[in-house]
């Protein structure tokens, strides 16, 4: 698995995840316990990962929507 976002943006990521899924690439929402458990004031960010294959084209899609590959915190 790899990381391809990190954000409290709940928003963000459910676009991103909605965006990945189209073009047929599952993603793995991490930290998400965590975050609850503090919570959910913002201090720990939420993960967004891909398994290891899917990770070039996950960039490129996120790439061609503006996103990149940014943290946000």
């Amino acid at each position: 698995m790899r990381e391809i976002l990190r954000t409290n943006d709940i928003v963000k990521l459910s676009w991103v995840q909605a965006l990945l899924a189209d073009a047929g690439i599952e993603t793995m929402l991490l930290d998400v316990h965590t975050s609850i458990i503090e919570g959910s004031i913002g201090a720990i960010p939420r993960r967004l990962a891909v398994i290891d294959e899917d990770y070039a084209q996950a960039i490129r899609i996120l790439e061609a929507a503006g996103e990149g590959m940014r943290h946000e915190f």
